[in-house]
């Protein structure tokens, strides 16, 4: 049995303490949390143990998971990594690209397994294209909340557009060229809305659109490349695929249009769209990377390279506070 501890028994803290306890293969050795009441309320709800001191608890485990405040991760992901434990932490990765920088190089220097918490790679929209080949050219993405206290510690950069920056990262094959963004701090005192232009070497430019202060939520994503559109909701887990028909397409649907170069067949597809929960998989494939001595899904450097782009969004909005 892997022993697996958890800091942070917050809002998203108990989806994961839900699912962890319905991961085969693992013993939750118990938690860590400063609020009291909340932690005693967890405690007697779950029948855990809540360890007061971080360090016996982060002893007791082979991994622990770390859902605490982004301005805690680095102290705590480096006590678990120097202690030899592998580590599971949500995004943003770290608070500083310094503190992001340094827990690279000391994952690395560790060998410990290490994954972040991107958990929009696992929506079962985004792995419904798996398969597909993906050479997008032009992004359109839109991710709009209601407005929520909880989680205006960041800008809606770090809490919001971060899930779809890790994931335009893993599609596009270049190197950030060129960046160009504004936003605009209205309920918080950091961006709460914010408009970014991301320009590739290789030519693709994504243009992402994220707010918390929206009156109706949307989490979409909008692919085009040579002859085909690809629309991904990752709210309503819904993937749609719209391309120019090829011989041995099946279960499309298709209608002819005519062009300046003749008539062309068009194709819809919906691909399968399995019932996936996205915070268990990741985790269950945080465990089997464990396991079986592979790589986590999203690594460290992925986390990394996600905060980069972030970060550099942040400056060019001029709304850092930590360099």
């Amino acid at each position: 049995m892997l022993k697996v501890g958890q800091i942070g028994t917050g809002h998203l803290g108990k989806f994961h303490l839900n699912n962890w306890l319905n991961i085969e293969g693992i013993q939750l050795v118990g938690f860590c949390d400063i609020d009291d009441a909340n932690a005693n309320a967890v405690a007697q709800k779950y029948q855990l143990q809540r360890f007061e001191d971080v360090e016996k608890l982060i002893d007791a485990c082979d991994a622990i998971d770390i859902v605490a405040p982004t301005s805690s991760h680095f102290e705590l992901c480096e006590l678990a990594i120097r202690k030899g434990k592998h580590v599971f932490v949500e995004k943003p990765l770290a608070n500083t690209m310094e503190e992001a920088k340094e827990l690279v190089k000391l994952a690395k220097e560790a060998n410990i397994k290490f994954q972040v918490g991107h958990v929009e790679r696992f929506n079962p929209a985004f792995l419904a294209l798996k398969g597909q080949v993906l050479q997008p050219m032009f992004i359109e993405v839109h991710r709009l909340a209601q407005f929520n206290p909880r989680g205006t510690d960041v800008s809606v950069i770090l809490d919001l557009m971060i899930h779809d920056i890790d994931i335009i990262l893993s599609l596009v094959r270049g190197n950030v060229n060129h960046i160009s963004a504004n936003g605009v701090a209205v309920m918080s005192d950091t961006p709460d809305i914010a408009n970014v232009r991301i320009e590739f070497d290789n030519g693709c430019v994504a243009n992402l659109t994220s707010s918390r202060i929206s009156m109706k939520k949307m989490r979409k994503m909008r692919l085009f490349q040579k002859d085909a559109y690809i629309g991904i909701d990752f709210l309503e887990k819904k993937t749609e695929i719209i391309r120019l028909n090829t011989p041995g397409d099946k279960n499309v649907f298709t209608f002819d249009i005519d062009t300046n170069n003749g008539k062309k067949t068009i194709a819809i597809a919906n691909p399968v769209v399995e019932d996936v929960n996205a915070i268990k998989l990741e985790l269950e494939q945080f465990r089997d990377a464990i396991i079986n001595n592979t790589d986590t899904p999203v690594s460290v450097l992925d986390g990394f390279r996600a905060m980069e782009v972030a970060h550099q969004i942040l400056e060019k909005i001029g709304n850092v506070t930590t360099h």
